[in-house]
Order: structure tokens, then sequence, then C-alpha cells
């Protein structure tokens, strides 16, 4: 019996957007890298504007590193999947169950390792809105 579905084998052989992004504006962390599955998580977030008026402000750009089991790199790599291109707050309200549910389910020993993807990517996108002058 397989334990994961093609869903998530492909994203375990050919992850997606994996590195770090050197013109990052967000930047979050999840996990213990001392002792387990751990994930560095950077953004590129971008602003549509109209004139001097901000309309959209997306996330451009996502890379992240990942050390962790094969469920940790799979649900990383969707979570990176699915926030690519998305205004942040429909990126920060993505959950768990998006990515699991994208990946075609995980299973149940594996659900904790798709919290990393959505706690780093809050904490990106978190840290743009502390760090970026137009949001405060």
């Amino acid at each position: 019996m397989e334990i994961y579905t093609d869903i998530v084998m492909e994203h375990l052989m050919n992850p997606k957007n994996v590195g770090i992004l050197e013109d990052a504006n967000g930047k979050g962390y999840a996990g213990d890298k001392d002792c387990g599955d751990y994930m560095e998580l950077t953004l590129r977030i971008d602003k549509k504007k109209s004139g001097n008026e901000i309309i959209d402000v997306y996330i451009g750009d996502i890379k992240y590193l990942v050390h962790g089991c094969a469920g940790a790199i799979a649900t990383s790599s969707m979570v990176s999947q699915l926030a690519k291109g998305k205004n942040i707050i429909d990126a920060y309200k993505l959950s768990d169950h998006d990515v699991i549910q994208a990946l075609g389910g995980l299973p149940d020993e594996k659900v904790h390792c798709s919290l990393l993807g959505i706690q780093a990517l809050r904490e990106a996108i978190l840290n743009f809105a502390e760090n970026d002058s137009e949001m405060k």
C-alpha cells in the first residue's frame, strides 16, 4: 500500500520554488533546526498601484529551504505553489487543510509536516507588513 499520493510524490521528487530569494522583503521560519524539521521561507511581495493608490499587494515570488521528511518537503513545495501570485490576505488565510487537500491527502502521522509551510508563510507575510512603510 502506498502511503503518499502521486501529487505528494511529484512534489517530493521535483519540489517547486526551492532556494532563497536575494531580493526578499519578507522572511519566515518554522520548526527547530537543531532537532527536526525546519523551514526558511522568503517572499518578494509586490504592489500593484493605480496612481498613488495601492490596489493589490501580492506574492510576486516565493522560495524556501526545508530540512525534513518527505511530508515536510512535499508540503513546503505545495505551500509555495498555492501562495505564489496570491494577494497577501488570501495567502495568509491558507490553512493546513488547504495544503493537505491540494496534495490529495497525507498519512495521519505526517499531517504535522504541513504546519511548517503555513507557519513560515504567515510569519513572512507579517515580517513584510511590519517592515514596509506603506503598510503601516
